[in-house]
């Protein structure tokens, strides 16, 4: 089983990257897992048909939890978990986080599921309590960065490869590298693959700008799904390819369709 966080910026793009990584590595066979752990809950979105599902503390807000309430299949080979978070200014996202972690645990879902691939979706902005969750608490084996060449994203995107390498010698998660989202920005390659030099990690894939997010974000899908013979689609397929070759298998061999 495959266990990778991708974190980033709030608005960079990091749950539309998520999400077409888990269609891809679906149609290439593989069983999917997608943790949102975003308290906007929008992590699947664009895997449930432009439809936000229920949280995990939402319904746990409501009182007895199951399986069915909180882990919701999309028909095609992924299954789709938000974690959610508390209504405005009551409570701390973070702690939000732990709670929905330790009612999955509760409810045997990695277990129940059996997963081949787990994606964590986690916001960036802030790399602490529950949002470190995925890095320092074993659930997560790699962690990869969504950026782009603004200067806020790629801060973002140090932070969080600081706080992987500082608990790197617990045998926590390893961090894999950056994923380039481009913006168009003036010389936004050379920029990335400067502060990817300062980082001393790789560049894992870079992804161009194009009007097929758009579109498939217009029609609650991913591109992978809503456009799957154009070249944003293969994008997405070759970086899915390239973010399972760079992660450890770490519980047994996988399920790849023939």
């Amino acid at each position: 089983m495959r266990r990778i966080a991708i974190y980033g910026k709030g608005g960079i793009g990091k749950s539309t990257v998520s999400s077409n990584i888990s269609d891809a590595l679906a149609d290439m066979g593989l069983r999917v897992l997608q943790i949102g752990c975003d308290p906007k809950a929008d992590s699947t979105k664009l895997l449930m048909g432009g439809k936000a599902p229920d949280t995990v503390l939402d319904r746990m807000r409501e009182g007895n939890v199951s399986l069915d309430d909180v882990v919701h299949d999309t028909g095609h080979n992924v299954f789709c978990v938000e974690c959610g978070g508390p209504k405005p200014g009551t409570g701390c996202a973070g702690r939000g986080i732990i709670a929905a972690f330790d009612q999955l645990e509760d409810l045997d879902a990695i277990d129940t599921i059996r997963p081949d691939v787990i994606i964590y979706d986690v916001l960036g902005d802030v790399v602490c309590g529950g949002f470190a969750m995925p890095i320092r608490n074993g659930y997560a084996k790699e962690v990869f960065v969504v950026t782009s060449g603004e200067m806020m994203s790629l801060y973002a995107a140090d932070n969080i490869r600081q706080a992987v390498n500082g608990f790197a010698e617990d045998g926590y998660a390893v961090f894999g590298g950056v994923i380039q989202n481009s913006r168009g920005i003036d010389d936004e390659n050379r920029i990335v693959d400067d502060a990817a030099e300062e980082m001393g990690c790789d560049v894992v894939y870079r992804l161009p700008r194009d009007q097929e997010v758009q579109d498939a974000e217009a029609a609650g899908t991913t591109v992978v799904r809503n456009a799957p013979d154009s070249e944003m689609a293969k994008n997405f397929k070759s970086l899915a390819e390239e973010i399972l070759q760079r992660s450890e298998d770490s519980e047994g061999g996988m399920r790849l369709k023939k």
